[in-house]
């Protein structure tokens, strides 16, 4: 689970296993596998690196070793 903005400040959490895209329309909105979109503070960059943190804490994609990031 990785922990996101709304564009109303309030945070949320959201299972990253279900994110099919992240686009800046210029907000950043992410798009899940079931066609629900959210709208959030935060850049894609910073979507891309806390759900590539989540995969590395969950081991998904093989990462072994320091858990830069």
């Amino acid at each position: 689970m990785i922990t996101l903005t709304r564009l109303n400040g309030k945070p949320f959490t959201l299972n990253a296993f279900y994110i099919e895209q992240v686009e800046a329309f210029p907000d950043t909105t992410i798009t899940l596998t079931s066609g629900k979109k959210f709208i959030v503070r935060e850049s894609t960059d910073d979507v891309v690196k806390l759900v590539t943190v989540f995969y590395r804490k969950t081991n998904m994609l093989g990462f072994q070793g320091n858990m830069e990031g």
